[in-house]
């Protein structure tokens, strides 16, 4: 019997991404919506690393909850004769499946904490297991908690319009979303106009995910062209641009999908509030700034082609960055569970996480 986290029955957590059954994790592969619905059913923790690597399970938050479950699996699938090793060697796996999101890395030390605790494999399947369902759950509530922070941030008393980047909502996450959950506030409290959706290129996680994920829950959105965005901010009375983060460092730098710096620069430009919605987990403040953070790229062949049909010249020079880094500066707000840095800097970091 699955033992997913269900929401208070007052809120909707959109499409759950991520369904654990004990034995086995079951993943929809992102991959292939907004076409197909399909779900991988992996019961060890080399299929959660090629399936967190190969971006089926994306999102910072729900690569740390598929990789705690992962853990969790490898426990419960080792051998017994050097158990330790097994899950040791699980652990590492993991942990190199996708360099840049530190969520990653917050689950796995969590796991590791709890495995290092453990003093037989039966106590070790049993408590990584639990600790990979609180990792799930946390995520969930504190979805719900950056939303009513955003809220008090946003202070709107009539509807209004945003636009997003990349997908942050129940698909990223262990339900609800970040930046997407406080876009699923704001239409749950009946202040919501419209969400503008960058289809967010090379992987289109806003036309694929977003799009769909929000207007199959009858929420209004319009998708538009990445390179958009300057004239809907000019043009449509977008108040808030909200866009969630894999990594954000000490001094209030946020890492982010590829995409996410231009829109900050814009915003400034036009007046725009910039909020940056994500969980404590995703906080890294042993990282000075961003420029310290490993920035992961990935094949020539994401820009080059869609679906195995060819968009450019054959071999032409690619750059193909995941992430970028929008310096603290142009950061309006952080939101996390924890609560808020306005203006954020290392003095307004330091305060709230020590």
């Amino acid at each position: 019997m699955a033992t997913t986290p269900n929401p208070s029955s007052e809120r909707g957590i959109g499409t759950v991404a991520i369904r654990w059954h004990g034995g086995s994790l079951e993943l929809l592969d992102q991959r292939l919506l907004p076409g197909e619905e399909h779900w991988i059913t992996l019961e060890g923790a080399a299929g959660v690393s090629e399936s967190i690597r190969d971006m089926v399970v994306r999102g910072a938050p729900a690569i740390g909850i598929s990789a705690a479950y992962g853990v969790a699996l490898a426990a419960r699938h080792a051998g017994g004769g050097d158990w330790k090793a097994e899950i040791k060697q699980a652990i590492r796996e993991l942990a190199a499946s996708r360099p840049t999101a530190v969520n990653l890395f917050w689950a796995l030390q969590r796991m590791e904490r709890v495995f290092h605790a453990c003093h037989s494999l039966n106590e070790a399947v049993k408590r990584l297991a639990r600790e990979a369902e609180a990792i799930h759950e946390e995520d969930l509530a504190a979805n719900f908690a950056m939303a009513d922070h955003a809220l008090a941030v946003i202070g709107a008393t009539k509807p209004l319009s945003v636009l997003t980047h990349c997908n942050t909502g129940a698909l990223a996450t262990g339900g609800y979303g970040t930046a997407l959950g406080v876009v699923r506030r704001l239409n749950e409290k009946k202040l919501l106009k419209e969400v503008y959706a960058d289809e967010t290129r090379p992987w289109l996680q806003g036309s694929r995910l977003t799009a769909w994920e929000l207007s199959r829950e009858g929420i209004p959105v319009t998708l538009n062209a990445d390179g958009a965005a300057a004239t809907i901010m000019a043009l449509k009375d977008v108040r808030w641009v909200i866009v969630g983060a894999d990594r954000i460092t000490a001094n209030g730098d946020v890492v982010n999908k590829i995409g996410t710096y231009s829109l900050a620069v814009l915003a400034r430009h036009h007046n725009v509030g910039f909020m940056v919605v994500a969980p404590s987990s995703t906080v890294d403040m042993a990282m000075a700034s961003g420029a310290d953070v490993p920035i992961e790229e990935r094949e020539s062949v994401e820009i080059r082609e869609i679906r195995g049909i060819g968009l450019a010249p054959e071999g032409v020079n690619v750059f193909n960055p995941v992430f970028d880094v929008t310096p603290a500066s142009l950061i309006d707000a952080i939101v996390t569970e924890k609560g808020v840095v306005h203006n954020p800097n290392i003095t307004g970091m330091r305060a709230l996480f020590g």
